[in-house]
């Protein structure tokens, strides 16, 4: 019976010996999860039959080091959660986020796995009622025609009225403030929107319109301001201005050459009339100029944006991350990635940092979560258990050749 013990021991520390072998091998393996060996003893009938290894469990609570990488499409989880790749229909969850793009424009990891997330509809909103492969647009992104002005600004109390009627854009005297905006056409094209502001009585200032130096205050329905006795906006600052792309300089010029007409909402939110020097708060609208991608931004929520050239940052889609109700019922496969099984129920998915799901913290991986000076212990252990049991084996056998020869 010794000897069936102690081989018993044999193979279960052998056993352990391949589960401490493989920690050791994968200490450097990004989003590796460190494993332990748990045996069980075996009884037959009340006696003492040795020992089995009983499971194999995997390290889930502990996490690895991120490690930045500087990379704009490395991701690492702080916290719960796998990252969801597809590869030919079959879908596997991993904790290495080492990605890049395919020449699809997929973001994919090295063994041609596709992420999964939200994508964006064609407004540019998130649909978060359905997943797929996660695809940055390569192509530039198109011109956006400014149709909405913002201003916030301070025009000074204490000025004297002027005649609007004498207003000269190249007369200073004529006007108190002015104020310039960079807009755009349709086709890109910048322009140059200025606003000049005539106090005309107590409290009332009218406004007049420039693009590109050419008078447009005929084309705005208002240009209007009036302030109450608190200094505050009471009425107007709501204007709107719909330019012709007949529009022409003194040359004769056509000032949207080719552009479509441009359609501006301006709103002077928070104007105010204080006595004080004219100032500009805030300014903001919302044109631009075409653009080409000149990178990659990942938010710790998920979101994936491209970067313009022009400035601009386009939503591409968001990665999502899974969990689920028992880690461990996991199955292993190849490539650092697990795949779902009937013990580990199924997956929960959801945007980082919702729910259960841990943050993504971006340009980094998150390194293995094997302790190696615990595990070189455990080696040390797994090796002297090696040689009890095989002490065992050769003690029995010299008392069998004992009795054997006392025969």
């Amino acid at each position: 019976m010794s000897f069936n013990i102690a081989l018993s021991g044999l193979r279960s520390t052998s056993q352990d010996l391949n589960t401490i072998s493989n920690n050791i091998a994968n200490v450097s393996t990004p989003g590796f999860r460190g494993a332990r060996s748990e045996f069980s003893s075996i009884y037959s009938g009340g006696q003492a039959g040795g020992v089995a290894l009983s499971n194999v469990a995997q390290n889930f609570d502990a996490a690895g080091d991120a490690l930045y990488t500087g990379r704009q499409l490395d991701m690492a989880i702080s916290g719960n959660g796998f990252f969801m790749t597809e590869n030919q229909g079959s879908m596997s969850y991993t904790r290495a986020g080492m990605f890049q793009q395919d020449q699809n424009g997929f973001i994919v990891d090295a063994y041609g796995g596709i992420l999964q997330g939200y994508p964006v509809g064609p407004n540019g909103n998130l649909l978060t009622g359905s997943t797929t492969g996660l695809r940055i647009d390569n192509g530039s992104l198109p011109a956006n025609a400014t149709s909405s002005v913002t201003l916030g600004l301070n025009l000074d109390s204490r000025n004297e009225a002027l005649d609007p009627a004498d207003f000269d854009p190249s007369n200073p005297d004529s006007y108190h403030a002015l104020n310039s905006t960079k807009i755009y056409d349709s086709l890109g094209n910048e322009h140059n929107l200025t606003q000049y502001y005539v106090k005309t009585g107590p409290n009332e200032w009218e406004t007049f319109f420039e693009l590109d130096g050419v008078d447009i205050t005929e084309y705005a329905s208002d240009t209007t301001l009036k302030f109450d006795e608190n200094g505050a906006l009471e009425s107007g600052g709501n204007f709107n201005l719909k330019i012709p792309n007949s529009l022409v300089d003194a040359d004769g010029k056509p000032i949207l050459d080719g552009s479509a007409e441009l359609e501006i909402d301006l709103a002077y939110r928070g104007a105010t009339q204080f006595g004080s020097d004219f100032a500009v708060a805030s300014m903001s609208q919302n044109g631009y100029g075409a653009g080409e991608l000149s990178g990659i931004r990942i938010d710790d929520n998920g979101m994936v944006y491209g970067v313009y050239t022009n400035g601009q940052d386009q939503l591409q889609g968001q990665v999502i991350l899974a969990n689920f109700p028992n880690p461990n019922g996991l199955n292993q496969v190849g490539n650092t990635a697990w795949t779902a099984s009937y013990a580990s129920g199924q997956a929960v998915i959801g945007a980082a940092g919702t729910g259960t799901l841990g943050s993504l913290v971006a340009g980094a991986i998150e390194g293995s979560n094997v302790d190696l000076t615990g595990e070189l212990v455990n080696l040390m252990t797994a090796q002297r258990n090696y040689q009890s049991n095989a002490k065992v084996i050769s003690t029995q056998d010299t008392l069998t050749q004992s009795l054997l020869a006392a025969i």
